[in-house]
């Protein structure tokens, strides 16, 4: 009998794949954050910032992209302010609402975060070629979506 562990070492399942996949970039993008001055950034603040947008977001919408709950979202976004990325300011079309907007030190992470996530993909797309690696993506996202139920 094949144990799971066993399994999961030489056929994972898509949740493994999609779980080893998550925390190596994390690994990455979060070392060579920190290497470049965010090292007070932890990878559960990617929930946030991967949808942080340079005009805000509100919290809900934050909470609906990422998949995470409204009181985890509102935790990190509380933990993003205190750090000095982010801040909460009157949604314009809205004023009972508020929008998470990235400050200067944001914004400086969302340029360094970008930049090194490009990185990361060339060096995929090199590997696998252009076309394999833009086939795999549009896969991805398409098994991604099914999953979260958004079709």
């Amino acid at each position: 009998m094949v144990t799971r562990a066993e399994r999961n070492a030489t056929d994972p399942d898509l949740g493994v794949l999609s779980g080893r996949l998550l925390f190596a970039v994390q690994r990455e993008l979060f070392a060579t954050l920190a290497e470049r001055g965010f090292d007070d950034l932890k990878p559960r603040h990617g929930a946030v910032l991967a949808y942080l947008d340079p005009e805000g977001v509100r919290a809900t919408d934050l909470s609906r992209l990422s998949g995470q709950h409204k009181q985890i979202v509102g935790t990190l976004i509380d933990e993003l302010e205190a750090l000095g990325y982010v801040e909460r300011t009157p949604d314009p079309s809205d004023r009972r609402a508020k929008l998470i907007c990235p400050t200067e030190r944001g914004l400086a992470q969302m340029r360094t975060a970008d930049a090194i996530m490009s990185v990361i993909q060339a060096r995929h797309a090199q590997r696998l070629g252009d076309e394999e690696y833009t086939r795999f993506k549009r896969m991805l996202a398409d098994i991604t979506e099914h999953q979260r139920g958004d079709h």
